[in-house]
């Protein structure tokens, strides 16, 4: 009897994947499952190629310390805070993201850094004359060249193109063979090849692994300006930043002209930096040491305000936290914060009337930072602390001092990293008092002149500077 074959292809059944965050799903649905967004579940599916076969090697695996790793070597940016964010600088063949909101001025770091590196490529003699290369998809080359005028960006060696077709700007790369290119923004390039309109998943997914591949065959830095969603977080799928070197989050208020940069992935250097710029009308400038703008100067000491250190990264940085108390008008009290968590604030005034004796369930409270920065990590508890305990007694405390310490349920002073790094940034503005938690290692080397005091219970803490001895 003759045996029927049937020959099996590898196909699969059409699936559903969401534009929006690449979540995928074996049937329609009206809402994503995901990210919860309606009418962004489209259909995608066709056949699955798989590799089998065993291609011949064009190049042959090295011995680990027969590469030469001088070929990835920082180059500078001439902006020192994008540099320290960094680790050093811009790496050949890397690959970086910049996400920030709209306004926050991403478009005018990246325009002014490009500026920079072909200024210095002309100046140095370097073998690639063509500099850098900006492609920008959201402005024409006109609006790009005015901003440039603007803040000073105007450079030989900087090359505009403005592109919304992912070939064309590949095209431009291959004539040009830049040695950096700026992409802005990575949402806006489309490629004609795949189905969907330009910033969806397969979109984003053709755009990105075509210019990383291209990335590294040229050894070419390549900066990709990226949009944020309503959250906060980086639009598009979640994948986009596990194929870059490095993912940065560029952070602001419109209110405020300071500007922090994180590096939230960096293949190259540290994630623990935080870069800070000032951003003004005629350009964005790096700002070395930020502190004094979250102090506020003042000739005679006021109640209801403390100083604390907080580390932004490794950065130490002085801040400044006022609190004003009144009587309440209503049965019951209003609560308002600025710059603060309003739950951690509401918590601290639990402690200090049930822990240190201080009657605040009568009295209207307002918390504020100054300069609009925002203080999130637990360390500014003993500060807030501190100014509340001012506010209400209305003494003022001594001007030279800071406080910084985690305050807990039960009243006590816990702890925090890199107290001695706080001490020390404290004794280079000035300051000649600390009151810092008690830990088991001490605060480490105290700077001459400078008096360090630790305290264990937030009680502690309130009688020695409300009544200093």
């Amino acid at each position: 009897m003759a045996t029927k074959t049937t020959a099996r292809t590898a196909s699969r059944a059409p699936g559903y994947r969401c534009a929006e965050c690449g979540w995928t799903t074996a049937k329609w649905v009206g809402r994503c499952g995901e990210c919860q967004e309606w009418g962004t579940v489209e259909e995608v599916g066709g056949a699955v190629a798989r590799t089998t076969a065993a291609a011949t090697v064009r190049e042959p695996a090295r011995q680990i310390a027969e590469i030469d790793a001088t070929e990835a070597a920082f180059l500078p940016t001439g902006v020192g805070e994008l540099d320290r964010v960094l680790g050093g600088g811009l790496v050949p063949g890397a690959v970086i993201l910049l996400a920030g909101e709209p306004g926050v001025g991403k478009s005018t770091l990246l325009l002014d850094v490009a500026a920079k590196v072909a200024s210095a490529g002309s100046a140095d003699g370097a073998a690639n004359p063509s500099g850098v290369l900006y492609v920008t998809g959201e402005e024409s080359a006109a609006q790009v060249k005015l901003r440039a005028e603007r803040i000073g960006a105007v450079a030989q060696g900087l090359f505009l193109s403005a592109e919304t077709d992912l070939a064309q700007a590949l095209g431009h790369v291959e004539k040009l063979e830049p040695r950096l290119l700026v992409v802005d923004s990575v949402q806006t390039l489309s490629s004609a090849e795949v189905e969907g309109s330009a910033g969806g998943v397969s979109q984003v997914r053709e755009v990105t692994a075509s210019l990383i591949a291209a990335a590294k065959r040229r050894n070419m830095t390549t900066l990709l300006v990226g949009h944020v969603t309503k959250e906060g977080s980086i639009a598009g799928p979640r994948f986009l930043e596990h194929l870059v070197d490095v993912v940065c989050q560029f952070e602001g208020e419109r209110h405020s002209r300071l500007r922090l940069l994180r590096a939230v992935k960096n293949r190259y250097g540290p994630t623990d930096e935080v870069g800070c710029f000032d951003l003004a009308e005629d350009g964005i400038a790096s700002v070395t040491d930020p502190s004094g703008l979250f102090v506020s100067r003042t000739r005679e000491p006021v109640s209801g305000t403390c100083i604390t250190v907080t580390l932004e990264g490794r950065r130490p940085l002085l801040a400044e936290v006022q609190s004003l108390l009144a009587e309440s008008a209503n049965g019951q009290p209003r609560r308002a914060t600025s710059g603060l968590d309003s739950s951690r604030v509401a918590m601290l005034l639990a402690v200090l009337q049930q822990r240190a004796g201080c009657v605040l369930h009568k009295d209207d409270s307002y918390v504020a930072t100054v300069g609009g920065v925002k203080l999130s990590e637990p360390a500014t508890d003993l500060a807030v602390a501190l100014a509340i305990a001012s506010a209400k007694t209305r003494q003022a405390l001594p001007q030279r001092l800071i406080a910084f310490g985690e305050v807990g349920l039960a009243g006590e002073v816990r702890p925090v990293p890199g107290i001695n790094r706080r001490i020390q940034e404290a004794h280079r503005l000035g300051f000649t008092h600390a009151i810092v938690p008690a830990s088991p290692t001490g605060p480490g080397e105290i700077p001459p002149g400078f008096s360090v005091r630790e305290v264990g219970h937030v009680a502690e803490a309130l009688g020695l500077l409300i009544a200093p001895s």
